[in-house]
């Protein structure tokens, strides 16, 4: 919200609500370090590193950026669910005998519930996040990875990796209530639904390419997309123009691949760290996360997507994973004062920060900005939006 019009007192009324969740970040699941990284978005930095994890893989931001489920897929024990509260980067481990070695993880659009895919008992678990308990346990396909819920929060797609399948749960029942049926050898991975809800891409790792859904009929649309080698992680931009795939390969470089969503083609192919995995966008589209399994240390590239070149390596911990949504939505971030796009709206902000918090280090500290500098280039990005 916008902390103030053309009245100064506007000012005052406070930048956000007392419980939300305030910097922008990036939960990198660090599966070997068995810890989570956080990258503030705005300066790509770590400002945190969370511990308290078992082979941490799949990662799930909740959509008001209050939580993060983390899937713990266990060494030698079924697995758990990690959950940590944003405001103080604390975590709770929900364990539960429905898991076994759970890597996709999806939460609802209105946070309530959170599907978790069960790559070795063949199950999706939900979770009901006002008590941190499980409710339902479903029955999919062979091995399900990704795991992606439709923005309306209607259906919930599943990877089923060795089935070849993509199964589809209606969350009003939680009962599965249709079955995609890949070609043999395809072994699905990834996928990722459009803002519009009306498409869902799906990674298929052993035959290099990318199948489209149409989630009206259920039913593949045209020609599966040839990509890189062992495509796995994907995201879509918030404006549904591009898909990113992340080509999983040890031997033969490691890429991104970029898929034009007009034509259904990759218009460009970007060189990134070594076997990457997940793939994220920030909320404004400019920015792709890739977490690079198999680099050492681990690192994330950052691609700028205007031009789709990397600007930055992060070191986080050893194989960064982070299978699914890891970045805060545009709704855990600050509004500032000033409309984007007219003159003065930078110096509105920080008139009106300074002025209600008493100076822009007191801004910086409220808001869980590490510097003023980092606040500053908050600013910056929400004024040029």
């Amino acid at each position: 919200m916008k902390i103030r019009s053309a009245l100064l007192a506007c000012a005052f009324a406070g930048v956000l609500g007392s419980t939300e969740t305030l910097a922008r970040n990036a939960y990198i699941a660090n599966t070997y370090s068995n810890t989570v990284s956080v990258i503030d978005v705005a300066t790509n930095t770590v400002h945190a590193t969370i511990s308290g994890f078992d082979d941490p893989q799949g990662v799930g931001v909740s959509p008001d950026g209050r939580k993060v489920y983390v899937g713990n897929y266990g060494v030698g024990t079924p697995g758990s669910v990690a959950v940590i509260d944003t405001a103080t980067n604390t975590v709770t481990t929900i364990t539960d005998a429905s898991f076994g070695g759970p890597v996709g993880i999806a939460v609802t659009p209105d946070s309530k519930h959170v599907y978790v895919g069960n790559l070795q008992n063949d199950t999706v678990s939900v979770i009901d996040t006002a008590t941190n308990a499980v409710i339902g346990t479903i029955a999919v396909g062979n091995s399900p990875a990704g795991v992606a819920v439709t923005p309306d929060g209607s259906k919930v797609y599943v990877a089923n990796y060795f089935s070849n399948t993509v199964s589809v749960i209606a969350t009003a029942t939680n009962t599965v209530v249709g079955v995609v049926v890949l070609t043999d050898n395809t072994w699905p991975d990834g996928l990722a639904v459009t803002p519009d809800g009306s498409k869902v891409y799906v990674t298929n790792r052993f035959s290099n390419d990318v199948s489209v859904i149409d989630t009206a009929t259920n039913t593949m649309i045209g020609l599966r997309i040839p990509v890189g080698t062992g495509p796995a992680g994907v995201a879509v931009t918030p404006d549904g123009k591009h898909v990113y795939v992340a080509n999983f390969d040890f031997d033969l470089g490691s890429t991104v691949s970029v898929i034009d969503t007009s034509t259904n083609a990759v218009s460009a192919t970007i060189s990134v760290g070594q076997g990457p995995i997940g793939v994220g966008t920030t909320p404004d589209g400019r920015q792709v996360y890739v977490t690079n399994f198999n680099s050492d240390p681990g690192t994330v590239s950052v691609i700028d997507t205007a031009t789709n070149t990397v600007t930055a390596a992060i070191s986080v911990g050893f194989g960064p994973l982070s299978f699914g949504i890891f970045i805060q939505p545009a709704s855990a971030a600050p509004k500032f004062a000033g409309t984007p796009g007219k003159s003065n709206r930078h110096g509105q902000s920080v008139s009106a920060l300074a002025q209600q918090y008493g100076g822009l280090n007191n801004a910086a500290a409220a808001l869980g900005y590490l510097s003023v500098s980092a606040l500053q280039n908050a600013i910056e990005a929400y004024c040029d939006a």
